[in-house]
């Protein structure tokens, strides 16, 4: 049987009327309090609409892109918009058939599962969720060896939603079962500007227009970080005795955090120093870069690279990373054209 840790069941009472739980980790609990993605939104909209005049679910959902952009809020929103139960869990949580197997069998009738890092599922795992996923059916072995015997258990219309901040690497099996496909986007710092006015009011802390602008500008326009520093600088004000965050509040405080002023923070640093340093400036392969900074490749990959991309400091081709003109003249680091003779691997 599945461990009772492993899921999350949140119902609709709950989803819609109890907002303290939402309102501690700031998130948005309708689709209009939900800043930016506004194509996204559209379409969820539409969708749900559509599905609730039918009475029938939504028809599954793979949200996709960089973490901490909102696709588990999304999904929370989505159960909400519903009027249904969302069931969270996690690739790495499902560890055996009985476990899917427990949690589709105690979903109802238009039920969300949700499953994040759906790209970790095991492949035994994705191969019973495909039946699920198509025909609302669960196929079973029981017994082994010549006495096994095939049980197909009939599992009431349900959405599956999953979140992933690698698409490509799921199985074209697995997602083209999806009927809606959703790639999340950096936000704008205008959209980021918004939500910290909104959070600030969540936690009962005033701040300056100017202040929200240079959190903003250094938020990796990413929802979850403007947020954590948001969190951060209250914290800078409620020891300094001030009533509101203010811009000269924000600037002692993001420079403390070691973040400057657009969004980089040490070990943003530190990847680009060292593969301008210690490789020329690149190319470098993954595994040696990962190993020059300590760092673990995944971490490297997930959550540095991506802003350092979008925003021209590093370049990902297929003999190595390399650091952009971009990065050496923000680091004040006299440009060199790089060297082609680095270890790639």
């Amino acid at each position: 049987m599945i461990q009772e840790e492993k899921t999350t069941v949140v119902s609709p009472k709950e989803v819609s009327d109890d907002s303290s739980q939402l309102d501690l980790t700031l998130r948005p609990r309708t689709l209009p309090e939900y800043v930016g993605q506004e194509a996204i939104k559209g379409n969820l909209k539409i969708s749900i609409e559509a599905a609730k005049k039918r009475g029938e679910p939504l028809e599954h959902i793979l949200l996709y892109g960089p973490p901490g952009l909102g696709k588990t809020t999304l999904a929370n929103i989505v159960a909400r918009e519903m009027g249904v139960n969302i069931k969270t869990t996690s690739g790495p949580a499902i560890e055996k058939t009985g476990d899917l197997a427990s949690i589709l069998t105690n979903l109802e009738k238009n039920d969300i599962l949700f499953i994040d890092e759906i790209h970790r599922l095991k492949t035994q795992i994705e191969e019973i969720l495909y039946g699920a996923m198509e025909d609302y059916a669960l196929d079973i072995m029981i017994g082994k060896g010549p006495a096994a015997r095939s049980m197909r258990l009939t599992l009431p219309p349900f959405t599956l939603i999953g979140a992933t901040t690698k698409a490509g690497t799921l199985s074209s099996p697995l997602r083209d079962r999806f009927g809606h496909l959703f790639k999340l986007d950096f936000y704008t710092e205008e959209e980021i500007q918004r939500i910290l006015h909104r959070s600030a009011g969540i936690l009962d802390i005033k701040i300056e227009n100017k202040a929200a602008k240079r959190i903003a500008s250094s938020a990796r326009r990413t929802p979850r970080v403007a947020n954590r520093l948001l969190k951060r600088m209250r914290d800078y004000a409620s020891v300094n005795n001030e009533e509101q965050i203010t811009v000269a509040l924000t600037q002692q405080g993001l420079q403390s955090l070691g973040v400057d002023e657009i969004g980089l923070d040490r070990t943003d640093r530190q990847i680009l120093i060292t593969i301008i340093e210690k490789f020329n400036g690149g190319p470098v392969g993954l595994n040696t870069l990962a190993a020059a900074t300590a760092e673990e490749c995944e971490t490297i990959e997930d959550l540095y690279e991506p802003y350092l991309m979008q925003i021209g400091f590093l370049d990902r081709t297929n003999r190595g990373r390399m650091a952009t003109p971009n990065a050496y003249a923000h680091l004040g680091i006299d440009y060199v054209e790089p060297t082609n003779n680095q270890r790639l691997f």
